[in-house]
C-alpha cells in the first residue's frame, strides 16, 4: 500500500515571489501568484493530505478539551489568533493560507478552500455552512483537466457572514459588513453595509464608526 506522506504547506513570501522570474516558479509559487498551476503536484498533494489529517483530528476532538483543539488549529492554520473559536466540523484545503485575527468565530460546517490567501478580520462571525472559495477553474474544458487557479479573499473586521453564504475567488469585504443568509458574493462589498441575494447586492448602508476604539 502506497500511503501519502502528509506535509504542511510552506507558503512562499510575497517578497520571494517578486524577486523571482515567474517563468521559474514551481507549482506552489504559481498557486500563490494566482497563476494557472497543477494541483496534482507532489508537494501540494502532500500538503492537502496534511490538512485532511489535521481537520479529521480537530473534527473528532473532545469538546471538553479546548486546549488540544486550539493546538491543532494553531498547527494547521497560517494564523490562529487569541480568542478565535471554530465549531467542528471544519474543512480546508491547506490551512497555511488561512489567517484569522483576534476573536474570529466560525459556526459548524464552514469550508475554506484556501489555495490562496484568506484573511478574516478581528471579531468577524461566520454562521453555519459558510463557504469561502479562493479556488477557480478555467472555462476551457481542456485546460480544466489539469490546471486551476486561485485568488485571495479578504473579510474585514466586525463582519457577520450569514448561514450558507458563498464567497467567490478574489472578493474583498470591508469592515462592519453583514451578508444575509444564503447569499452568493460575486463582487467586492464596501464597508458598513448590509448585502443580500444571489448575486449579493447592497440593500442598506450603515453609519460609519471607528471600530478600532471598540
Amino acid at each position: 500500500m502506497n500511503l501519502i506522506e502528509p506535509k504542511k504547506l510552506q507558503v512562499p513570501s510575497k517578497d520571494s515571489l517578486k524577486a523571482k522570474d515567474p517563468l521559474d516558479y514551481d507549482e506552489v509559487e504559481k498557486m500563490q501568484a494566482s497563476m494557472l498551476y497543477n494541483a496534482m503536484d507532489d508537494t501540494l498533494v502532500k500538503a492537502r493530505a496534511f490538512a485532511k489529517v489535521m481537520c479529521k483530528a480537530f473534527n473528532e476532538s473532545s469538546p471538553l478539551d479546548m486546549e488540544s483543539r486550539n493546538e491543532i488549529l494553531r498547527e494547521l492554520l497560517g494564523k490562529f489568533s487569541p480568542g478565535c473559536y471554530i465549531e467542528p466540523p471544519f474543512y480546508c484545503d491547506y490551512g497555511s493560507n488561512i489567517h484569522l485575527d483576534d476573536y474570529v468565530y466560525m459556526n459548524h460546517g464552514c469550508v475554506l478552500l484556501d489555495i490562496n490567501e484568506i484573511i478574516i478580520g478581528k471579531g468577524s462571525f461566520l454562521a453555519p455552512g459558510v463557504h469561502l472559495y479562493t479556488a477557480g477553474h478555467p472555462v476551457d474544458p481542456i485546460k480544466r483537466r489539469s490546471q486551476e487557479f486561485g485568488k485571495p479573499i479578504k473579510i474585514g473586521r466586525d463582519c457577520w457572514i450569514g448561514g450558507n453564504v458563498v464567497i467567490l475567488p478574489g472578493i474583498t469585504i470591508g469592515d462592519g459588513v453583514t451578508i444575509g443568509a444564503a447569499s452568493v458574493v460575486t463582487k467586492d462589498i464596501e464597508s458598513f453595509c448590509v448585502a443580500v441575494g444571489n448575486p449579493a447586492r447592497v440593500i442598506k448602508k450603515l453609519d460609519q464608526i471607528d471600530l478600532h476604539d471598540e
